[in-house]
């Protein structure tokens, strides 16, 4: 290792040793943010606020990127990023302050600055938002000082001076793990979420006064490979803007209404839960979904219809949008006749027949038929906004998408899967799913090669705002072979074969796939 000190009487300074102090002051620095967050403001974790801002401020060809490389796991790989660009910083942090001090010191106050930033201009950031960040510069601060001395202050004699390596090692350790634990203890401080979820837990579901109809026989196929046509929640897609996810009390959760109505609404929880709440199978796709791609699941939702909270509102004329607004601040653009026809546009609190997850909305979402997510199926929902597209625009409007979302009519092929190992020549069943929300599916085709377009079997349909199961028998012959799948809607329109790009209103294109026949 090169050394940083010129004194010819003590042996070098390793920079693993600088390093290392300063990745330890940040650790230490970020767990006594998280408990600080705990006990102040649990929405302002360093961390977590900083990850929103870079969410915010990404550009959406970044985002589409990481969504179709990733899919749900996109926060992950964020958090990942984030915490080795920190962890890469706070060693360079370490490397100045031996050398050019105060250096090393003003850039860990710099990264806590800006998670001040993110925490302030976060939506509903309370006063004291800030706090976390500010402690965590304070106490990184204040040790990376403490430990960069310490090497400083080392004997002259080698002896002495490895005794005096060991002590740093031993401090820098329990410094980090000290870190660690305060990360660990400020989670479990956060006693209002663990009673929270605990609420959720306990809560019972109330019968629905509309059930939904019974599945239809032969709704679904019985194909090793092929999505269920419920899709189970724990794997149901998740796409949004929320690092955190909100753990909203449903005690003290309220919707209102208001905007360019007659009269402003508001409704709380119970309130809602005693309404006739209705059943209904319905189909949600993310806007970033390629063609092929999953981020598109369906379940059975309970709730209750907006079309009649908007009618006790009594929307003024002219109006055309619905602003909704979840409780991070996030914001959708729904045409107000989407949510006042006979869809079944609900605010939702069940999911496939227990309460709504945390991660999907608890302790309510809303879920409409035919719009894609990101203009509609606003998570945490605690605003509507009787407003027009004219006057206002939403989160994802503002980032380049456009401001109406219409599912397209789309298909995908499920088994055999994309490449996968060479199938046996013979009988090979073909399976998929095809959908076009509050339209739905008359037909769907398959190709083989440069063959004809052939009728594939299609399930029975549950509703036109859920998708349809589809196979087909295909008689393989050896060989490499590529199979293509098309669907026709209910009113006769075929599905394009024109290739775009997810942005700016969702994807288009057929879906094809490589079978190797052994």
């Amino acid at each position: 290792m090169s050394s940083l000190s010129n004194s010819p009487e003590r042996p070098p300074t390793s920079r693993w040793w600088l390093a290392v102090a300063g990745l330890a002051s940040v650790i230490l620095g970020l767990g006594a943010a998280e408990l600080a967050a705990a006990l102040v403001a649990q929405a302002s974790s360093p961390l977590l606020v900083v990850g929103a801002l870079v969410i915010d401020l990404v550009p959406g060809w970044v985002k589409d990127a990481v969504i179709a490389l990733f899919g749900s796991g996109d926060k992950l790989v964020l958090l990942v990023t984030l915490g080795l660009v920190i962890a890469i910083l706070s060693a360079l942090a370490g490397l100045l302050e031996r050398r050019r001090s105060p250096w090393g010191r003003a850039l860990v106050a710099v990264l806590g600055l800006v998670g001040v930033v993110a925490a302030v201009t976060r939506a509903g950031a309370g006063q004291l938002a800030a706090v976390p960040s500010l402690v965590a510069i304070v106490v990184a601060v204040l040790v990376l000082g403490s430990l960069t001395k310490r090497l400083r202050a080392a004997p002259a004699s080698t002896s002495a001076y490895n005794a005096g390596r060991r002590g740093f090692l031993i401090a820098a350790g329990v410094t980090a793990g000290l870190g660690v634990l305060a990360v660990v203890g400020g989670r479990m401080l956060t006693a209002g979420q663990q009673a929270t979820r605990a609420v959720r837990t306990a809560f019972k579901l109330p019968m629905a006064a509309t059930p939904a109809s019974p599945l239809p026989a032969g709704s679904s196929f019985d194909v090793p490979g092929l999505a269920p046509l419920i899709t189970p929640n724990s794997t149901f897609y998740r796409i949004d803007t929320a690092l955190q996810v909100p753990v909203v009390d449903p005690k003290t959760w309220k919707l209102t209404i208001s905007g360019m109505v007659d009269k402003e609404l508001s409704i709380n929880f119970d309130e809602l839960a005693a309404l006739p709440l209705e059943e209904s199978y319905t189909t949600l796709a993310c806007v970033s979904n390629y063609v092929g791609g999953d981020l598109i699941g369906n379940a059975k939702w309970l709730g209750y219809p907006i079309r009649e909270l908007l009618k006790r509102a009594s929307p003024a004329s002219g109006a055309d949008m619905v602003l909704s607004t979840s409780v991070d601040g996030f914001t959708a653009s729904s045409p107000l006749s989407v949510l006042t026809d006979d869809r079944n546009a609900i605010l939702a609190i069940g999911m496939n027949g227990e309460p709504l997850p945390f991660e999907h909305g608890y302790p309510v979402r809303m879920v409409v038929p035919g719009l894609y997510g990101y203009v509609s199926a606003t998570k945490w929902v605690t605003k509507l906004e009787v407003t027009t597209f004219a006057k206002h625009t939403a989160y994802w409007t503002e980032r380049g998408w456009s401001e109406r979302g219409p599912v397209k009519l789309s298909s995908r092929i499920d088994v055999p899967r994309d490449g996968s190992g060479p199938v046996t020549a013979g009988a090979v069943t073909v399976a998929g799913v095809a959908w076009c929300q509050h339209t739905g599916i008359s037909a769907v085709q398959l190709k083989v090669d440069d063959g004809p377009w052939t009728e594939a079997e299609l399930a029975e349909a549950v509703s036109a705002d859920t998708w349809r199961q589809w196979k087909y028998d295909w008689q393989a012959k050896s060989g490499h072979h590529v199979l293509t799948v098309r669907a026709v809607d209910a009113n006769g329109t075929v599905q394009t074969a024109k290739v775009a790009d997810v942005v700016p209103n969702g994807a288009t294109g057929l879906h094809s796939i490589d079978v190797t026949v052994s």
